[in-house]
């Protein structure tokens, strides 16, 4: 039997009571993740757990590769059965990582699965949850209301219809929805070829030919408008660091002029479009009343001859040591000048760089917003417990813990959702910890508040999504 029990991760009382009488029952907001808006929308029906689990999870896939499993059973052609059975063999082996953790809850949760999933049970954990995923109790809406997700953000490029968002707001169970503004490509000129490319779906998209760098403008823009039309509220950005230019070493027309006639730009020239093109969006951003969100610090696509193989997105990327301070300081301050800086939440890859921006997000709360711009949850290799927990404690020693918007799943899986449950029982023992050492009051109305409005409350207030249309149906 599973060693996760009630209370798994809840080593004294006072985070037993935090967690049982304050978290567990609370409903999600999951407001960055890479879900399929057209699985939602269509209330996808998995044929097994391969496909709902193993397939785009590049966790997962990076733990089989380093135990010498052959990439035909991670993301190539065997059988889904015969790649299931390859996982369950690696899980006995990911021990202290926290996809041990997920995988049996995940089990747990979704499929009342307790066993410990090894090669020798493989097959019989492989039909039970298979069999499980057919039925209408685990949709993927289903499997969404299941965990009590009340709204999740997907991650969406400036040129994508958003024809999925609109036909899952006409469904009216409850479950909402919303696209994120995701305008990575729409500064990615280093490859003039892709970057040309990528401008035909923004033309196409807007309505409009982009031949200036002011039509590229007037594009973002509206888009803006269109994703704000249909429910977003938050943009998303990742890089490896954020630029700022006090006075312009470049016009920012002319190289737009440049790449669009298939010329690359120098790192610096890039740099610089970057700036500008972000400068822009971030202001409209704060015009339509949205939170901003900057994922900063990975080193992507580190292994050339994968990448070429597999492509983008495959389990090639780590943690980078960009330098952050001193420009993350510049184009925060560049907008705050004007009174233009949106509501700004800021994840940070590197962990070595937690004090820079707990420190940083002090900088810029103004008064006009509860915790305006706030140090994003534990991301990618820090949403395990270490990661999550010097983010906290960081965040506890230089700002306010009690203004955190909490976590989210940042994930391709409709199965991660217990993520949240990990988060919540791992925040429960941090204070609990506190109080059996006397540095918190044993005060479970207060602690427990504080607690409810990291899961839940304080995300609700600061995204302010829109309330779904009563004669939408």
């Amino acid at each position: 039997m599973s060693f996760i029990g009630d209370d798994f991760l809840l080593q004294n009382k006072p985070a037993r009571e935090l967690y049982h009488g304050y978290a567990a029952n609370l409903p999600i907001i999951d407001y960055h993740n890479h879900l399929s808006p057209r699985e939602i929308a269509a209330d996808h029906q998995f044929a097994n757990i391969t496909q709902a689990w193993l397939a785009g999870d590049h966790y997962k896939w990076r733990a089989m590769r380093t135990l010498g499993i052959d990439e035909a059973f991670i993301t190539g052609t065997a059988p889904d059965r015969d790649k299931f059975r390859k996982w369950a063999e690696a899980v006995p082996f990911t021990i202290r990582n926290p996809l041990y953790h997920w995988t049996h809850l995940e089990l747990q949760r979704y499929f009342d699965i307790g066993q410990l999933l090894t090669g020798q049970n493989a097959d019989i954990v492989y039909e039970a949850a298979s069999a499980r995923l057919q039925l209408p109790s685990h949709s993927a809406r289903a499997l969404l209301r299941q965990m009590r997700v009340e709204v999740v953000c997907t991650t969406d490029d400036p040129a994508d219809t958003l024809e999925f968002h609109r036909q899952a707001a006409r469904v009216g169970d409850g479950l909402r929805m919303y696209p994120a503004f995701r305008p990575d490509a729409a500064y990615a000129v280093a490859d003039p070829v892709a970057y040309n490319a990528y401008l035909g779906r923004l033309e196409a998209a807007s309505g409009f030919p982009i031949q200036r760098y002011a039509d590229l403008l007037a594009a973002l823009e509206g888009r803006i408008a269109f994703f704000h039309e249909n429910g977003c509220r938050l943009s998303d950005h990742g890089l490896e660091q954020l630029y700022y230019y006090e006075s312009a070493p470049f016009d920012a027309g002319q190289l737009f002029k440049k790449v669009r006639g298939g010329t690359a730009l120098t790192g610096e020239e890039q740099a610089f479009f970057t700036f500008e093109t972000l400068t822009f969006l971030c202001r409209a951003y704060h015009r339509y009343g949205w939170a901003q969100q900057f994922h900063l610090g990975a080193l992507r696509n580190a292994n050339s001859r994968m990448g070429a193989k597999l492509g983008r997105d495959t389990g090639f990327d780590s943690i980078g040591d960009f330098p952050q301070a001193t420009a993350l300081a510049g184009f925060l301050n560049h907008l705050d000048r004007t009174d233009q800086l949106a509501k700004t939440v800021l994840y940070n890859l590197n962990p070595a760089w937690n004090e820079v921006f707990a420190s940083m997000v002090g900088n810029f709360n103004d008064g006009s917003v509860a915790g305006k711009v706030q140090f994003g949850s534990g991301w990618w290799y820090n949403d395990q417990l270490d990661g999550m927990r010097r983010q906290m404690d960081a965040l506890s020693n230089m700002g306010l813990l009690s203004r955190f918007v909490g976590m989210l799943t940042d994930s391709r899986s409709l199965l991660s959702f217990p993520r949240h449950e990990y988060f919540r029982r791992l925040l429960c023992q941090l204070l609990g910890d506190d109080i059996q050492k006397g540095l918190l009051p044993y005060d479970l109305q207060h602690l427990g508040q504080i607690v409810r409005d990291i899961c839940y409350f304080n995300a609700r207030e600061f995204f302010d999504f829109p309330e779904p249309n009563p004669n939408e149906s």
